[in-house]
């Protein structure tokens, strides 16, 4: 087995898949909304516990999620834009 291949024995790369990321970022962004809500519901625990700070680290991954999800999308826009003008 070598695991060095000069440039001219080497295949080229393949072309990069194409992933969907809102899926990953929806399901991470509903899961601290379960987070909120089960923290919400056990509030005077969680607080009797000095654990209140669990609300606001749901309510943080919450907007991060939103804005990873915009983020996600504007990149999917640009690359849509991308191939449709490389078809052109």
């Amino acid at each position: 087995m070598r695991l060095w291949l000069s440039d001219d024995e080497r295949r080229p790369d393949p072309a990069p898949a194409r992933a969907d990321g809102r899926k990953a970022v929806v399901a991470g962004t509903l899961g601290w909304v379960v987070v909120l809500v089960a923290c919400l519901v056990f509030r005077g625990p969680l607080e009797s516990a000095g654990l209140g700070w669990f609300v606001g680290a749901a309510i943080t991954g919450i907007v991060i999620g939103l804005i990873g999800l915009a983020v996600v999308q504007v990149i999917r826009r640009r690359a849509d834009q991308s191939s449709e003008r490389s078809a052109d």
